[in-house]
């Protein structure tokens, strides 16, 4: 099991740290956007966000996370007891929060507790991007109705692609999603597999939705502008 914690305030670091890494894969960050670019390069099963951060705020990453589609379990530290807040929080994609000062006893508790909650049948394993849709239970993919025939590795870059929907993805993160550090999965393999998909699910329609960012990887989005339509 991955965690994350996005908390600026270095003792609260620590502490969880300390008392969480010897159950979970840990990592942390001290602002919302480094926390942003963690949750776009890697895979988290329970996220621990602070609701006051230097660059931003908690509601502000959670509802960003939720509109990348990404269904990861968020549990707030608030330093508000306040109802409306509370009813705020969830109403953003937080699934919990947790009041300061708080017990780690109790943290553990709830972060347990999430782990165990059974995800929505239809957010777990159908991922939409605009007229794009996922499943990877039926391991089908379609777009605007039409079926689209994917190998085992261009459904797995696809899959990683839609998980972070509107978030760049980095070579060596699609690399690794889809071979699994697999000495085959180099960079230029990840390129060519990009290609591959680029004609079944882009080259065929419209609008564009598989884009490179220069320098940094790989984004699927819905957005759609003069540069990304093709003529007729």
């Amino acid at each position: 099991m991955k965690l994350l914690i996005i908390e600026d305030d270095e003792g609260i670091v620590l502490a969880l740290y300390r008392s969480l890494a010897s159950l979970y894969k840990t990592d942390t960050a001290t602002t919302a956007a480094r926390g942003l670019q963690k949750i776009s390069e890697q895979h988290y099963d329970i996220i621990i966000l602070d609701l006051n951060l230097p660059d931003s705020t908690g509601l502000a990453v959670c509802e960003q996370v939720r509109a990348s589609g990404l269904t990861t379990p968020i549990l707030v530290l608030s330093g508000s007891d306040e109802v409306l807040s509370k009813v705020t929080l969830l109403d953003s994609g937080a699934n919990d929060y947790l009041t300061k000062p708080f017990s780690i006893e109790e943290l553990k508790a709830r972060l347990r507790a999430l782990l165990r909650e059974p995800k929505s049948a239809t957010n777990h394993h159908r991922l939409v991007v605009g007229d794009l849709v996922l499943d990877s239970v039926k391991h089908q993919v379609q777009r605007a109705g039409k079926p689209i025939k994917l190998s085992r590795k261009e459904f797995a870059v696809l899959e990683c692609l839609m998980q972070h929907s509107g978030m760049v993805v980095t070579r060596a993160n699609l690399s690794n999603y889809a071979w699994e550090n697999n000495e085959d999965s180099l960079t230029n393999t990840v390129d060519v597999h990009i290609k591959y998909l680029r004609d079944k699910i882009d080259r065929p329609f419209v609008t564009t939705l598989i884009k490179t960012v220069h320098g940094l990887g790989y984004k699927i989005d819905a957005a759609s502008d003069t540069s990304n339509m093709r003529s007729t």
